[in-house]
């Protein structure tokens, strides 16, 4: 059948690693697929840590054994107060074996994930991969339209739009969004360095925001490596765009306190503006949402494709009941509630957590060193917290 003319039960909006994952997902479930969008592939420093729900729905959607030789162990997180706060904020380590796991997640470079995702896509004999984007979207009596830019249509029973915080899905739908930023811009890179990482994770928490090392696969000639998100003020990653490899290496090392000894930059930088997003409903006629269409948030506590793996398992899961018209007001309404909770949770957490780091407000400080002291000396406290990171109940995993 010719693009100009797909018809699929289910077309995903987006082709990046949230959309490949509804995709195949979604194929696994028996329904015909088609997905739109340019891969989203470039090498820019980002990687996706995933914790062990999001890899329990990987193994179930018999996905991880295809990603296992890309993925890097995560096997603690560590948080390291360098706020140089008035009052002592004691650290605070997460461990696998505090919960019974053996590890709490695994690190993916991105662009790595995302054309081993595409690989399986094109193997998938129920899903049609076409790599265009969609301009426009039509309603008819049972069936949901996209035109896309070549000038070709998909007409499917459901759009799943994952094409991102500006999504044409979204806009075309006619669903809102609410928007704030943040006075910081995130800088991500792939680093080489000179000491063992022993499949930690460590943030530095200080007052412009986080400054975190997750573990990566090694590679030739670099034996220890990690990938970096730090977040600055607008100023200071103005100054660093125009830093040297070498300088900015050493300014990278200098900032995690040299705990991994001397570093090297292992791929491009990039500089990312930080903002959130959430839509003011996850569903429409026809249309669900997810991932960065439907919200998104600063880099924080690994959250990203964390919670779009939970969106796309609560859609599943909605869809199960829907009958022969996956599309319909009840399945959707169905998905939409059953997200708000999660999503609402993790936006204001994040929100909280990042806005504390940026304050030098003495009652701030003092509220989150209590809770740092609390979750560090209470044991049931902090493996509550933990699980409720790593295998969250609304995971649906």
């Amino acid at each position: 059948m010719a693009e100009a003319d797909l018809a699929v039960d289910c077309l995903v909006a987006g082709a990046g690693a949230a959309g490949l994952c509804a995709a195949l997902a979604l194929a696994n479930s028996g329904h015909r697929v088609a997905i739109a969008g340019k891969l989203e592939a470039a090498s820019n420093g980002r990687t996706v840590a995933l914790f062990e729900g999001s890899l329990r729905f990987l193994r179930a959607q018999q996905l991880w054994p295809h990603l296992t030789d890309i993925a890097a162990k995560i096997d603690a997180i560590e948080l390291i107060d360098a706020t140089n706060a008035p009052v002592p904020i004691p650290s605070l380590t997460f461990a696998a074996d505090d919960i019974g796991l053996n590890a709490l997640g695994a690190n993916i470079e991105g662009d790595k994930l995302v054309l081993r995702l595409a690989d399986l896509v094109r193997q998938h004999p129920a899903i049609h991969l076409v790599e265009d984007w969609i301009t426009d979207i039509a309603h008819g009596d049972d069936n949901v339209t996209a035109v896309l830019v070549s000038g070709g249509t998909i007409h499917a029973k459901l759009i799943v739009a994952a094409d991102g915080q500006r999504s044409i899905v979204r806009k075309k739908a006619g669903i809102g969004t609410r928007r704030w930023t943040y006075p910081q811009v995130a800088l991500t890179a792939l680093l080489a360095h000179e000491l063992p990482h022993h499949d930690r994770s460590v943030e530095f928490h200080t007052r412009s925001g986080p400054c975190t090392l997750v573990p990566l696969r090694p590679r030739e000639n670099a034996p220890q490596r990690s990938s970096l998100v730090w977040l600055m003020t607008p100023q200071e990653a103005e100054r660093r765009r125009g830093l040297d490899a070498t300088a900015l290496a050493a300014e990278i090392a200098h900032e995690a306190e040299e705990i991994y000894g001397a570093m090297q930059l292992d791929s491009a930088v990039g500089f990312f503006p930080m903002a959130g997003m959430r839509a003011t409903r996850f569903a429409g006629r026809r249309i669900a949402l997810i991932a960065e269409a439907a919200h998104a948030f600063p880099p924080l506590a690994a959250q990203g494709l964390n919670l779009s793996l939970r969106d796309i398992a609560a859609l599943l899961s909605s869809l199960k009941a829907a009958g022969q018209d996956i599309g319909a007001l009840a399945p959707l309404r169905h998905y939409a509630e059953a997200r708000e909770a999660d999503v609402d949770i993790r936006v204001r957490g994040i929100d909280i957590l990042n806005r504390s780091m940026l304050s030098d407000f003495l009652p701030v400080d003092m509220a989150r060193g209590l809770g740092f002291f609390a979750m560090s000396a209470i044991g049931p406290l902090r493996r509550a917290a933990l699980r409720e990171g790593v295998l969250p109940p609304r995971a649906l995993f």
